[in-house]
């Protein structure tokens, strides 16, 4: 059966989105997937009703639109239907007025480099195990809290994402804030390790301590996508049994230099929410 023009799917999609994930050796849960069914758009291609290639759309307020979860099967890669994908997914954001922002592989940056993506920065993902005590100055963020981190994160990355915050402070994974308020931690559970970030500090002691905190906050594998500039909290992790995978570039189409202030945004979100 041939495939399908790329539109969007239903969250009747989220079992065939979640295999395509899965398949990929990737970390994304059901409650990830239905994020962006929720609050964005999943587009995807299907053969007899089965997603063979997808792509994820969510808007961080007026100005800045996140892509993620660029995947195809595995038998029906080469025969350009991601790029189909990211096509319609561009579209998407050039009719909302939307600046399409997005952390690349290196695999992936060989396609979005063609289509006018230009890069603004690196980022390494590190994994490793939750283990230790949680340093002084460090504290579990409350509600009352959601509106200081939310204005930090918005400033760093440039664009507001305050459902995604809320959602991440729920999720029963790491949740702190210093007690200067001078930054903060989050993370969220994955299918395979603990996702730690977004990061968001005004310093880089204050990231490494919330960086410390939240390991030791955590149980199990961890994983956590460090921006490439902050060699300090790389030495860090790697004193802690951290070891570095795989990079990163974040990359936006026709703008070369980042929108927000990257220099207090130390650990990503994830490529999926970044």
């Amino acid at each position: 059966m041939a495939p399908t023009e790329p539109a969007p799917l239903t969250p009747d999609a989220l079992d065939g989105c979640r295999a395509l994930s899965t398949a990929a050796g990737w970390n994304q849960t059901a409650a990830d997937w239905m994020t962006f069914f929720r609050s964005g758009t999943v587009f995807g291609i299907t053969e007899g009703g089965i997603p063979v290639a997808t792509g994820a759309v969510i808007a961080h307020g007026p100005r800045v639109a996140w892509i993620g979860m660029v995947l195809v099967r595995g038998d029906r890669r080469g025969g350009g239907l991601g790029t189909q994908i990211l096509k319609v997914c561009l579209d998407h954001c050039r009719e909302r007025g939307l600046l399409p922002v997005l952390d690349a592989t290196p695999a992936g940056e060989r396609v979005y480099r063609p289509l006018g993506f230009l890069p603004w920065f690196g980022l390494t993902r590190w994994e490793g195990i939750g283990s230790g005590s949680i340093p002084e100055g460090v504290r579990r963020i409350g509600p009352g809290d959601l509106p200081r981190i939310t204005g930090a994160d918005a400033a760093a990355l440039g664009a507001p994402r305050p459902e995604l915050l809320a959602g991440l402070a729920a999720s029963g994974a790491p949740a702190l804030i210093a007690e200067t308020g001078r930054g903060f931690a989050l993370g969220r559970p994955g299918r395979v390790a603990t996702q730690i970030g977004p990061v968001v500090a005004e310093d880089e002691s204050t990231a490494a301590r919330l960086i410390e905190a939240a390991i030791a906050a955590a149980s199990g594998p961890l994983i956590i996508d460090l921006a490439d500039r902050h060699a300090g909290l790389a030495d860090l992790l790697r004193t802690r049994g951290f070891v570095p995978r795989r990079p990163f570039l974040r990359m936006a189409l026709h703008h070369p230099a980042p929108v927000g202030n990257p220099l207090h945004l130390y650990a990503a979100a994830g490529p999926e929410f970044g």
